[in-house]
């Protein structure tokens, strides 16, 4: 796997991630400790509404950002972006009221929901053998979850020494190094499209998403992943300290069995995705995480909660890693900026409805009863993924063309009845039937 860093390009784009990532993890707990500073005891309640504001940014503005980015160079637009985020954090020492938080919140979301589909579609450019590119998605998702070990860990010693508002220096200085390293990469050029209306490129990516199978599939598979890992984001702290009368300290423990389980899914992923496609493994990662979190009512001591945590982590990374795999297969290069961003904007969508569910159901009717509402909603969004992805999804498919000219040159080229690598595309706008 680390062979993958022997390439320098991504290699600076993998140290570009890793500083982000702890800049980000400072921030998160700089933010909270804001949040309390301004709000006192209703610094959850602005917590939660940073936390939909974050998310309503990456639903509504990720597909319009990748829009702009076809029109820029990409060094130029992620450089931009990690610049507009150091500078929205640099304010926020500086707020007393509670609705600046939001504004500056809905700022750097909005960069980031410009920069992380963007940064996601340089990387299968740059590596294009598809076991390096599997590497690099492991790699890529054992920086995230070594971050929300790490990060509170680095914080927690910066505060012994110094104010939580410095925190988000190290944040800004995480962003700026983010940019210093994209700009010292060698990044490939962007492929060049058929130019198009600015509003048709905004939703070209959720038209490929709707039109391909395997994605549609993908996307259902989303809101069983966002069912599941919600139970595990919103209810663990009560979980630990009402439950099981634990005290802060076990609710770490508990997120870092989650990340330790997903961690090792993460290393060993490369070699099974060797051996086993892409489907079979993403669907058991998701039957593991239904099935790990309709066994949260049995959990009544610490030992099992972080035994299932662990494999419902596991099963996390099983569902998370391949997807850019999936991505890959299902959109020529020029597409990829816009289905990545159609990806992350539905499935920053499934989460939208999943958290607050979760807070609400555990609320409302106890642990049990959200666990368990959570874990159907995952069983019957896996229903529909065996329905809506086939089992037999090879990526040449036979297909005529009737709307085209006989002398159109992609008949000339393929012949009237033919099969290759098909993605949906000007020529291909609907799958074919006998798929």
């Amino acid at each position: 796997m680390l062979l993958t860093l022997k390439n320098p390009t991504f290699r600076h784009l993998f140290a570009a991630q890793i500083v982000a990532l702890l800049g980000t993890g400072l921030a998160t707990v700089a933010l909270g400790l804001l949040a309390w500073q301004l709000a006192g005891e209703e610094a959850g309640a602005v917590l939660g509404t940073a936390l939909a504001i974050k998310m309503v940014a990456y639903v509504t503005l990720a597909p319009v950002a990748a829009a702009v980015a076809e029109r820029l160079p990409r060094r130029a637009f992620l450089v931009a972006l990690d610049l507009i985020r150091a500078g929205v954090i640099a304010f926020l020492p500086f707020v007393d009221q509670v609705w600046q938080v939001y504004v500056l919140i809905f700022a750097l979301q909005a960069a980031s929901a410009g920069f992380t589909p963007a940064f996601q579609a340089v990387i299968p450019d740059v590596l294009k053998d598809e076991d390096d590119y599997t590497n690099a998605l492991s790699l890529l998702r054992l920086a995230e979850d070594l971050e929300q070990v790490a990060s509170p860990i680095l914080a927690a010693a910066l505060l012994t020494v110094v104010s939580f508002p410095v925190l988000f220096a190290g944040t800004v200085a995480g962003f700026l190094g983010s940019a210093l390293l994209v700009i010292t990469a060698r990044l490939p050029a962007r492929a060049v499209g058929e130019p198009g209306h600015f509003w048709a490129d905004v939703t070209k990516g959720v038209r490929i998403y709707v039109r391909t199978p395997r994605l549609r599939g993908l996307m259902v598979m989303e809101a069983a992943v966002a069912a599941a890992g919600a139970m595990v984001y919103v209810n663990t702290v009560v979980l630990v300290q009402a439950r099981l009368r634990l005290g802060e300290e076990t609710v770490a423990l508990a997120f870092a069995a989650f990340g330790a389980g997903s961690m090792l899914a993460a290393f060993i992923l490369p070699r099974i995705l060797a051996r086993v496609p892409d489907r079979p493994v993403m669907i058991g990662g998701a039957v593991l995480m239904v099935a790990g979190v309709a066994g949260v009512p049995l959990v009544g001591s610490l030992p099992i909660l972080l035994v299932l945590w662990a494999v419902i982590g596991f099963g996390f990374s099983l569902t998370q890693t391949p997807i850019g795999r999936i991505i890959n297969r299902s959109a020529r290069e020029v597409d990829r900026g816009a289905v990545f961003a159609a990806q992350f904007a539905l499935s920053h969508a499934c989460w939208l409805v999943t958290y607050p569910l979760a807070g609400w159901i555990g609320a409302g009717g106890g642990l049990s009863a959200a666990a368990l509402s959570l874990a159907v909603i995952g069983a019957l969004a896996l229903a529909a993924v065996l329905r809506l992805w086939p089992a037999n999804d090879p990526e040449t498919l036979a297909h005529d063309h009737p709307d085209l000219p006989p002398d159109h040159p992609h008949l000339h080229e393929h012949g009237s009845v033919h099969a290759h690598a098909l993605v949906i595309d000007e020529l291909h706008r609907r799958w074919p039937r006998s798929a």
